[in-house]
């Protein structure tokens, strides 16, 4: 029997949506108010789809369902993979109000966005994630794209869904690896923007680790308001917005040149946290004990604490010199002004910055 645990809305005016979060909703939960005509076209991928494109599709009742399933994978997050999408709306005549659903982590749901996006120049979206990562951060606010060999995420769209529905029972499916991945984004909120937040995870990792129902659903519900509360006042990334990305200028630089998919993003962006905690503390911006607070925290979560083997500081300059965030060439890079308080500066001191690259990668 579904149970709707929470709700709650990003308001973005008439382009408004509803998070619905709760447990035993894909099967159960009718998404056919949220879907404009008769056709809908669910993309998922060859992992996801076993364990849960039948009950994604008895949310449709009536309606025409058609699936593309795509490759599992970072590295299928690419002009090819996304090909599939559009091949498969095409042949089965799709049109203008069509209504894409994307069933799968962030690869999906990024890739779907970015199809309903372009396809006849825009169609509307529905988000089912699965993985915690994909729950707490990639499923809301309206960021679509796919990956460049020379940098992640660089072509894409801004595109909001109609409406995302998280059904925290997936997260049973999930690997360990895969937990600690979406733990790393939660982390981020508490480190970026609620103070008090960060001390209910420190109160709360074991569980959230063992997968426990309230905790996880609690743990859920506090992202997804912190990033609805962001997104509600910067949609496009032009200011505040942009403190969702703490420790992703480090995490990117070491998902590209580990290769995608090697490091779960979630893994890379846990790092990227401690380098930007470290560079805060050479800032003279948090103390080493708020540093050791936030290190503690994601470790607790089973997440690496070094760059790739083999990464140097050279590697790490030339990748993060294409990063979206940076401006005129200079290095953007989200900070730490105190342990729930996120910044954005261009003005890190480039000494400090090469002592935190330094104290990162592996030596000898």
């Amino acid at each position: 029997m579904q149970k709707v645990l929470r709700e709650l809305e990003v308001d973005l005016g008439e382009r408004s949506y509803p998070i619905i979060i709760g447990q035993h909703l894909l099967g159960e939960f009718d998404l056919t108010p949220w879907v404009v005509g008769n056709q809908v076209m669910i993309v998922t991928n060859d992992t996801v789809a076993p364990l849960y494109l039948e009950q994604a599709k008895a949310c449709f009742p009536g309606k025409a369902i058609d699936v593309v399933v795509l490759p599992d994978g970072e590295k299928y997050k690419d002009w090819q993979t996304l090909n599939l999408i559009f091949t498969a709306l095409l042949e089965k005549r799709h049109t203008r109000k069509t209504t894409l659903v994307a069933l799968g982590g962030g690869v999906v749901g990024d890739m779907t966005g970015f199809a309903a996006a372009s396809y006849q120049r825009g169609v509307p979206f529905i988000q089912i994630p699965t993985t915690l990562l994909s729950q707490v951060d990639s499923s809301v606010g309206g960021k679509t794209g796919i990956n460049h060999p020379l940098g992640k995420n660089m072509v894409g769209a801004f595109h909001q869904p109609e409406a995302v529905l998280i059904d925290a029972d997936t997260l049973n499916t999930l690997p360990p690896r895969e937990v600690s991945a979406g733990l790393a984004e939660v982390i981020k909120y508490g480190l970026i923007r609620d103070e008090p937040f960060l001390v209910w995870l420190e109160q709360n990792m074991n569980a959230l680790v063992s997968l426990e129902p309230t905790a996880l659903g609690e743990a859920i519900y506090r992202s997804c308001q912190c990033k609805a509360d962001v997104v509600a006042q910067d949609e496009k990334e032009g200011g505040l917005r942009a403190i969702l990305n703490l420790g992703h200028t480090f995490g990117h630089a070491i998902e590209t040149f580990a290769g995608y998919g090697n490091w779960l993003h979630g893994e890379a962006v846990g790092t990227g946290m401690m380098m930007a905690a470290d560079l805060s503390v050479r800032e003279g911006k948090i103390s080493r004990d708020d540093q050791a607070r936030a290190v503690a925290l994601i470790r607790r979560a089973s997440l690496p604490d070094r760059a790739p083997e083999g990464m140097s500081v050279e590697d790490f300059m030339g990748l993060m010199a294409v990063d979206k965030k940076n401006v005129d060439g200079a290095l953007r890079l989200v900070l730490l002004r105190s342990l729930g308080d996120a910044y954005v500066t261009a003005d890190a001191s480039p000494e400090n910055l090469q002592a935190t690259l330094q104290a990162f990668i592996h030596q000898g």
